[in-house]
């Protein structure tokens, strides 16, 4: 009986058949990461350039000069952070006041069934269609008149443009939200509630700990968005003792005078906290939205 001999297969790909599949993406994400990092790259080095003053033109050779000057005559010549203390507590008051919002919006609207409920859902869709561009004249004359009788709520108040902000949280955060809660099944509820579980008991011990990824998620858009709003705070905080890092960096660079020193500096203080929430969230964000509710 003869046997036959196979030859081994050489699964080895050559280079063009290896760059063909893959090895273009590398190439594609490098010219990326160089493309993105080259302003980060000239911020940070007109930031440490002492000569940099009323134009960014004596910057143009990366780290031709290194020094903190810039960052030392925020402090002493501006009132960049108060302006940072005043954004940071409008952005966590915000952004916890959105997600405590939106959270139980969502919740009631997944888990219970109620006359209207259909109706207000629409009119969540319809009404985040319109920017909110169109209500600045509505929003200025409201807070005008309610400075008059609760003054903490009236313009150029921290707490009035936080509760703006607030007004227009159960937009998009709602439906955001309201799609995960779906995404649960009622059975870990009826299963709770055969145990003698309340409705406050389930939401907070059994749901809450399931949707963190999207709450997450809410959490840092919100924030985010209320740390980069210039407009609506421009129209609200007319004291410079209440403005936020929007407003008063673009007074540096909007008016005849230029302060691009001052500008750069403080935008590199100004993503810090962005990029530290980032960075705490983001194993949050990328965890599953059901991970761990099956036991093993």
């Amino acid at each position: 009986m003869s046997t036959k001999t196979v030859a081994p297969t050489d699964n080895k790909k050559t280079w063009g058949n290896w760059f063909r599949e893959i090895g273009f993406r590398h190439v594609v994400g490098v010219l990326a990461v160089i493309y993105s990092i080259f302003p980060i790259l000239y911020v940070f080095s007109a930031a440490l350039n002492p000569a940099t003053g009323t134009t960014l033109s004596s910057s143009n050779s990366l780290f031709s000069a290194i020094s903190f000057e810039n960052f030392r005559e925020l402090g002493e010549q501006t009132k960049f952070w108060t302006w940072f203390l005043n954004t940071l507590q409008i952005g966590i008051i915000t952004s916890i006041g959105t997600v405590i919002m939106g959270a139980a919006a969502a919740f009631a609207f997944s888990r219970y069934r109620f006359k209207g409920r259909k109706g207000s859902l629409l009119s969540l869709m319809v009404i985040q269609m319109f920017p909110q561009l169109l209500a600045f004249v509505a929003i200025f004359s409201l807070l005008v008149t309610l400075g008059d009788i609760v003054p903490a709520l009236g313009l150029n108040s921290k707490y009035a443009l936080i509760a703006v902000y607030l007004g227009g949280a159960l937009g998009a955060n709602t439906f955001l939200m309201y799609g995960t809660f779906n995404s649960i099944p009622m059975e870990l509820d009826e299963a709770a509630r055969i145990d003698g579980a309340s409705h406050a008991t389930i939401y907070w011990t059994i749901i809450m700990p399931l949707v963190t990824p999207i709450l997450a998620v809410v959490a840092l858009l919100s924030f985010i968005a209320a740390f980069n709003d210039f407009l609506l705070a421009s129209v609200i905080l007319t004291g410079d003792n209440n403005w936020t890092i929007a407003i008063g960096m673009n007074k540096w660079v909007g008016g005849n005078e230029k302060h691009w020193d001052w500008f750069t500096a403080g935008a590199v203080i100004a993503s810090l906290p962005i990029l530290t929430l980032f960075l705490f969230l983001q194993k949050y964000i990328v965890a599953g939205l059901t991970g761990g509710s099956v036991k093993g």
